[in-house]
């Protein structure tokens, strides 16, 4: 009898507000969110397509690159398509358990992508430091073990908030000052103790981006030393070279996360729009501009393209 009236608490839906403050704006607003959708839905199905034909590209590098693009691919897919309805026609509606699946697929692949990063800086790292042993370490076995490590970390690590939120009593209204299911903004909603979803979320995040970036930024001070010792310039070059788009990947992903952390530090008196496009530009930044620099930085890559380009000109 409790069980039953904990449960039917919950709201049969959300509303899902948009971005408050610019409503006025959400037609313009979504001008280029869906034209960087449709870059991200272009760029890394093309990606795919490109690793899965060709047979000299699957390697390591090029397996965990394919990772990262079916990351971004669901990352964008499971907020753009709504946001849009939410832009375009008004469909501000979401109900309560896909707000909860939307929510755990968000924060899941957030961090399958960082642990992909931290991966294909291992990838790197094997491949300048120990190139000799590249081939009997980066094996296919240990390459699918990374893969399943990476996604039971993340459904580990998001799987209780969704379960806890079923808990909740929403006294404080349905509508979500936001664009899509973020942790946060449900939870204020919610009436009650909520202070396990509070620092659960904001320890997790901190672990994540700490532990998986003090990592790669260890991977590439072995790196960078082992570069430094090569002989020739040109060897140095070359060597560097191969990080350069994993760099730019890496770049792409922590720099809005690490400037919108300073934000709600330093500006907490900005508007919340201020807030909420940053995490928006988290969500389609890397997916759009991931396959880019792949295309443009990674040779193998940008003639297979340029082949494809050829073939529909003739």
């Amino acid at each position: 009898m409790s069980a039953t009236n904990i449960t039917s608490t919950h709201p049969a839906a959300f509303l899902l507000i948009g971005i408050p403050g610019l409503e006025h704006l959400h037609i313009w607003i979504s001008i280029p969110f869906c034209f960087a959708y449709t870059l991200a839905l272009l760029g890394n199905c093309t990606l795919l397509f490109i690793i899965r034909v060709d047979a000299a590209l699957h390697e390591p590098m090029y397996l965990f690159l394919s990772m990262l693009a079916s990351i971004d691919l669901v990352l964008s897919t499971t907020t753009l398509p709504k946001m849009l309805a939410i832009f375009w026609f008004r469909d501000q509606e979401i109900n309560f358990y896909a707000c909860l699946v939307q929510m755990f697929f968000l924060h899941s692949f957030s961090i399958m992508e960082s642990a992909v990063l931290l991966a294909m800086a291992f990838d790197r790292y094997v491949a300048i430091c120990k190139p000799l042993y590249y081939t009997t370490i980066l094996t296919r076995p240990l390459i699918t073990k990374i893969g399943m490590a990476t996604v039971v970390r993340a459904v580990a690590l998001t799987t209780p908030p969704p379960f806890l939120f079923r808990h909740f009593h929403y006294c404080r209204g349905t509508a979500i000052a936001h664009c899509y299911c973020e942790h946060m903004a449900v939870v204020r909603l919610a009436c009650g103790d909520t202070r396990f979803n509070n620092i659960y979320g904001i320890a997790v995040a901190l672990i994540i981006v700490v532990l998986d970036l003090l990592f790669v930024i260890l991977s590439y001070i072995f790196i960078l030393r082992a570069v430094l010792q090569l002989a020739s310039q040109e060897a140095r070059y070359k060597a560097f070279g191969t990080c350069v788009s994993h760099i730019g990947a890496i770049l792409s992903t922590y720099t809005p996360v690490l400037i919108s952390s300073v934000m709600h530090r330093v500006a907490r008196q900005a508007a919340p729009h201020v807030h909420i496009l940053l995490a928006v530009f988290y969500l389609l930044f890397p997916p759009m501009i991931n396959p880019i620099i792949y295309g443009v930085k990674t040779k193998q890559i940008r003639n297979h393209v340029l082949r494809l380009f050829q073939r529909k000109d003739v």
